[in-house]
């Protein structure tokens, strides 16, 4: 009986017993491999996935906290409500350089700093802190030549004295609005508008593809444009700021917020949020820059007509002349850089947001347009005597008398021999703006030509001549 059990025991192990210990082990290799596959996939997932979704959702919360300035690491000088009133002799009219939705914007003096632009925001501003507090971190971080340097801020209890205040470079020559509305003692050159252009869209550009998570404006419009000592633009006021889509997002779900005129229909319509909601109040912008117009224009023969729906018949026929400022026609003006310029600006409105141009691909457009504007001036300019000839004409529509002459070497027009730029008037403090000479647009019956008379008297005018020889 022992010695069964002893045989029993000392018999080697069967090959089943076998194959079952290496399935054990196979199968628990199998296992060890899908485990580590699984953490891996999990950690890329929250790497790429999770993580950047809850930056994102964090950093709207994050711009919009009620903490105090004060408990954060912010590269820029604290300054203090009194020093701020003795800068501003105590925030007076004199001093008052524009007022907003959320507070008012006055020139300060200081001794070690010189003028700077003090934006004060109003006591009963419904959003004033989360909107104070968006502008000091994103400025803070911000710098670019085309958008306004922010100095410093003042945060106070509020309260009689207390208040909230933001601290900016000067920007002397007022916002791009106030040229438009000719409150400036003299209207812009075409030059002057294209270079504008370019740098208010450079500094929007530089806020979309320059930054990380990029940021949305949200309130393009002209009075945001401040005008610098060199004319360059530079991008204000950036309370409404939002930061743009990140990683496979197409855009940002959003309140509504912005300018009647200048919100994007799509942004309207979806509450869907993209770069591109900038880019259409850009265009609007641009097409203001060749005509000088409101961009809902609430006095003229069709009450609330948008500058979009105005200007396109005749860009699209190629007539810029149509709807250029007036103020462009008393000087030499580049008309083809103008319709390029209007042409551009009726792609940045299209309705569907990805059919738009790029801030950055706006910028390159308007300086190769600029570039080659000024290879064909000097290409093409000719002696005094056969500058007249160079001239090109192009017939009117039916319904115009007359013809427009097209001086290419000068870029500039001429009506029926009458060159607008020979009829420049310089009166010491007078000069013409733009509202005053609205009724020279071609398209305005207030102001008409009798070219039949106008024959009529040159004939007249050969015929004594003729007989007078």
């Amino acid at each position: 009986m022992a010695m069964q059990r002893y045989l029993a025991v000392a018999s080697p192990p069967s090959p089943s017993s076998g194959h079952s210990h290496q399935t054990h082990i196979l199968g628990g290799f199998v296992v060890g491999i899908l485990t580590v596959l699984v953490v891996a996939l999990l950690f890329y997932l929250i790497k790429t996935k999770l993580l950047p979704a809850l930056r994102h959702r964090q950093l709207p919360q994050k711009l919009g906290q009620k903490g105090n300035l004060k408990e954060e690491k912010i590269l820029l000088r604290r300054f203090q409500l009194e020093e701020l009133g003795k800068a501003t002799k105590n925030f007076s009219k004199d001093c008052l350089l524009g007022c907003g939705a959320f507070g008012n914007v006055y020139k300060g003096t200081f001794d070690d700093l010189g003028p700077l632009a003090i934006k004060r925001t109003h006591a009963d501003s419904f959003q004033s802190a989360e909107e104070f507090r968006n502008e000091v971190r994103l400025l803070s971080k911000v710098k670019h030549r085309n958008l306004v340097g922010l100095v410093g801020f003042c945060e106070e209890p509020s309260g009689a004295r207390g208040g909230k205040v933001l601290i900016y470079e000067y920007v002397p020559n007022g916002s791009l609005l106030d040229h438009f509305m000719g409150r400036k003692w003299r209207s812009l050159t075409w030059r002057q508008r294209v270079n504008i252009a370019i740098g208010a869209a450079k500094g929007i550009a530089h806020l979309h593809e320059g930054v990380s998570p990029s940021i949305i404006h949200r309130d393009i419009k002209p009075s945001n444009i401040l005008i610098g000592d060199g004319f360059e633009a530079k991008v204000s006021d950036f309370g409404l700021v939002r930061s743009g889509p990140t990683g496979d997002q197409s855009h940002v779900s959003s309140q509504i917020k912005g300018t009647p005129g200048y919100l994007d229909p799509a942004y309207c319509s979806s509450f869907h949020l993209t770069p591109f909601s900038d880019v259409y109040s850009f265009g609007v912008i641009l097409l203001q820059l060749v005509s000088s117009r409101p961009a809902v224009d609430i006095t003229g023969h069709r009450p609330n007509q948008h500058i979009i729906d105005w200007a396109r018949p005749s860009i699209e026929r190629g007539r810029v002349e149509e709807i250029l400022d007036a103020n462009l026609l008393t000087e030499p003006c580049n008309t083809e850089m103008m319709l390029k310029m209007g042409q551009l600006g009726l792609r940045c409105v299209v309705k569907v947001p990805k059919n738009r141009p790029t801030m950055s691909k706006v910028c390159q457009e308007l300086e190769e347009a600029l570039y080659n504007a000024d290879n064909l001036f000097i290409n093409k300019q000719p002696s005094r005597g056969s500058r007249r000839s160079t001239g090109s004409r192009r017939p009117t529509e039916p319904g115009h008398k007359g013809s427009i002459d097209y001086d290419q070497s000068q870029n500039s027009v001429s009506i029926d021999g009458i060159g607008f730029q020979r009829f420049h008037v310089d009166m010491d403090s007078l000069s013409f703006q733009s509202t005053s000479l609205r009724c020279l647009e071609l398209d305005n019956s207030s102001i008409s030509i009798d070219i039949d008379n106008w024959e009529d008297i040159h004939e007249e005018s050969s015929r004594e001549k003729g007989l007078n020889m």
